[in-house]
This record gives C-alpha cells, sequence and structure tokens, in this order.
C-alpha cells in the first residue's frame, strides 16, 4: 500500500483565507488546501457585501487594509464608491471619538455636515445632519479575486481537496497525521488553520487551545426601491454601527449590521433580522421600498479583541492560526496572506508588509491571559 504523500503545509478551508495563504505558500513549499464542502468559499466568502473601506474593523486592523490596498486596485478587484459615515445631532460625540481614534494611521477622512450628506445620499430624513466622508471606500470583486487565488495557488502547485471535512488530527514523529470524514488520509509537516468559524474547533482536535474565536452571523437583503438606486451611491454606514446600505445594480444590499452569535453552521438569514434591517433603513431614508428580493446571512468570526490571529501556536508544535479575521478578511486578504506566509516560510517583510507589525496579531498574545493546559 502506498503512503499518503508528504505536504510542507496542509491548509484547512479554502475560502479567501486559505485561498490567499495557499497562493503565497505554493511557490516556495508543497501545500494541500482541504475543504469540507462541495467548492471553495461557500460560506463566509461567498456571502460577503464586498466592500472595501480603510476605516473597517477598527484602528488595529488599519495597516493590513491600507497595505492591501495596492493589490486590490492594481488588479482591477476594486470599483471606488466612497463611503459615508451618518449621524443625528445626538451622535456628535460619537463622530468626534471616530475622527479622533482614526487619526494618525493614514487613512483619509473628512468631515460633512447635512449639505454634503444630502448631496451624497438621495431621500435622507433631516435629522441625519452629520457625516464623514471617506473617499476611498470602493467595492470589491470578491469572486473574482478568490478564484485569482485559487488559480494562483494550483498553477503553483498546490492540491486542492474538497468534500474533504477533517474527523481528526495526531501529531505523530515530527508529522500531522488527518483523516477526513470519508476516510482519506494526509500528511504534513505543519498544519494551518484557515478554518473561519470552525477555526476553534479545528483548534481543539489538534490538542490546541481554543482560543474564543466566536462566529457572528450577519444577515444582508436585497431591496428593489423606487427610484433605482443610483450606481454613485457611497457606502453609506450609521456611526452607533446600526445598519449599512450600499447600491449594487439598481438595488440596494441592506444590512441591520447585526452580529448574532451562532453555532458554527451553513447560516441562514432570521425574519426578525431582516425586519429589523428595513425598520432601520426607513428611518435614514424616504426611499419606497418596493421589493425584498433576496436575502442572505454569514458568518463572520472574532477573535476576543476582534483583531485576526496569525502565526504559530505557542505550545503545539507544527499548529498554525490564520483565523478570526471578523467581516475584513477579504479587504485584507492581500497583505494577510502574505505576512502569514512571511511567518510559516521564515521570510523576512517586503515592500507590502513593512509597515505591518505582525507581533500585533500573534496566538501568543492570548496565552499569557488563559490557564496553561494541565497534563
Amino acid at each position: 500500500m502506498t503512503a499518503a504523500p508528504r505536504y510542507d503545509f496542509a491548509v484547512i478551508g479554502a475560502g479567501i483565507a486559505g485561498a490567499s495563504l495557499a497562493a503565497e505558500l505554493a511557490p516556495y513549499a508543497r501545500v494541500l488546501v482541504l475543504e469540507a464542502e462541495e467548492m471553495p468559499g461557500y460560506h463566509a466568502t461567498g456571502r460577503s457585501a464586498a466592500f472595501w473601506d480603510e476605516c473597517y474593523g477598527g484602528p488595529g486592523v488599519v495597516p493590513l487594509t491600507l497595505s492591501s490596498g495596492a493589490f486590490l486596485r492594481e488588479n482591477g478587484f476594486l470599483r471606488e464608491s466612497g463611503a459615508l459615515y451618518i449621524g443625528r445631532a445626538q451622535d456628535k460625540r460619537a463622530m468626534d471619538e471616530f475622527m479622533r481614534s482614526f487619526a494618525g494611521t493614514g487613512v483619509t477622512i473628512e468631515r460633512l455636515g447635512r449639505e454634503g450628506l444630502e448631496a451624497r445620499v438621495p431621500f435622507a430624513r433631516e435629522d441625519w445632519c452629520d457625516a464623514i466622508w471617506e473617499p476611498a471606500c470602493a467595492n470589491i470583486d470578491v469572486a473574482a479575486l478568490h478564484q485569482r487565488y485559487l488559480k494562483t495557488m494550483r498553477a503553483g502547485g498546490a492540491d486542492l481537496v474538497c468534500r474533504s471535512r477533517v474527523a481528526s488530527l495526531k501529531r505523530c514523529e515530527g508529522e500531522w497525521r488527518i483523516t477526513c470524514e470519508d476516510g482519506a488520509t494526509h500528511r504534513a509537516a505543519g498544519l494551518v488553520n484557515a478554518a473561519g468559524a470552525w477555526a476553534d474547533h479545528v483548534a481543539a482536535m489538534a490538542g490546541a487551545r481554543p482560543l474564543g474565536i466566536k462566529p457572528l452571523r450577519r444577515t444582508v437583503v436585497q431591496l428593489r426601491v423606487a427610484p433605482d438606486a443610483p450606481d454613485n451611491l457611497p457606502l453609506v454606514i450609521d456611526i452607533n454601527g446600526c445598519f449599512y446600505f450600499k447600491s449594487e445594480s439598481g438595488r440596494l444590499w441592506l444590512s441591520p449590521h447585526d452580529e448574532v452569535p451562532s453555532a458554527a453552521c451553513d447560516a441562514a438569514p432570521e425574519e426578525i433580522d431582516v425586519a429589523l434591517a428595513i425598520d432601520r433603513f426607513r428611518q435614514v431614508a424616504d426611499w419606497r421600498i418596493e421589493a425584498v428580493e433576496h436575502r442572505w446571512a454569514g458568518l463572520r468570526s472574532f477573535s476576543p479583541d476582534r483583531l485576526p490571529v496569525y502565526g504559530p501556536d505557542p505550545e503545539v508544535a507544527g499548529f498554525n492560526w490564520f483565523a478570526g479575521q471578523g467581516g475584513y478578511g477579504i479587504q485584507t486578504a492581500p497583505a494577510a496572506a502574505r505576512i502569514a506566509a512571511q511567518l510559516l516560510l521564515d521570510h523576512g517583510p517586503d515592500a507590502m508588509t513593512v509597515a505591518i507589525d505582525a507581533e500585533a496579531y500573534s496566538p501568543a498574545r492570548y496565552y499569557e491571559k488563559v490557564p496553561a493546559k494541565v497534563g
């Protein structure tokens, strides 16, 4: 019986995280990507609201976002729209704090009043009188970006195996022995946890400490409105995080900005969240809603401090994290994958990653806060 081939790295998950990292690793190592579903990107990647926003995720995510911008822009994955954070008179303190929190981070934002808001958002109700304009925000062609990474990793020699849900992980004689639910077995020197909402589950199977990466459900609805949503409508975001909406081919994509705790699963929208989204939108704009044409939900997985987790586990040899990327995993994919690959391959930073402090995203930051395992 022929032994399973030995890979340098086995990446668990073929969404944008696993695909981008495999694409970065493939020129230098033998890489296997295991995907539980019938096709890559079925869960979070395929359900993204698809925007690149310099401020999204907070100041701690800004270095990853800005470092990814040039790659996304130069390769045609971005279509600029701008973003408008809006508030009412009672939200002045929140607007002021937003401006202060991003000072010195490198993002480009400008305070506007009612006139600037009204010029960008048709039918905005009069009580929405304060705004912050971010001109660089853009829509991302998520499908094209994901396919680019899948194609690149394959061209580099990486193997992708779908319908291969991991059943067990065992470290033996300096390598990982991976058994999938269909009985297939694989061997790899290093294991990369790019499993998204399942990241803590994978960690537990490998004997590593779960870090508290929690899946949160996010709902999006597509509305037919009259008149049609203009193509030049910016991404509109409530300063208090209660909604956002954007134009998509004459329709509106609207979310109540919900973060509902969920088990790792094939997420589906709840009617209460759809109703909440519509109610919040009606408080913003006198725009006639003619129909809810489509609704969907996806899981966004956050670590406890809401920053991503990249790098080797401090306790389990050969186990590496590439998880906890919340809702900004797509907009930060180029820089995130590059820096994670540099950590795994022991390569130094390059022009894309030189401004990023990789230690800020290391899993080691959690190990001082979690009691040591016994035995």
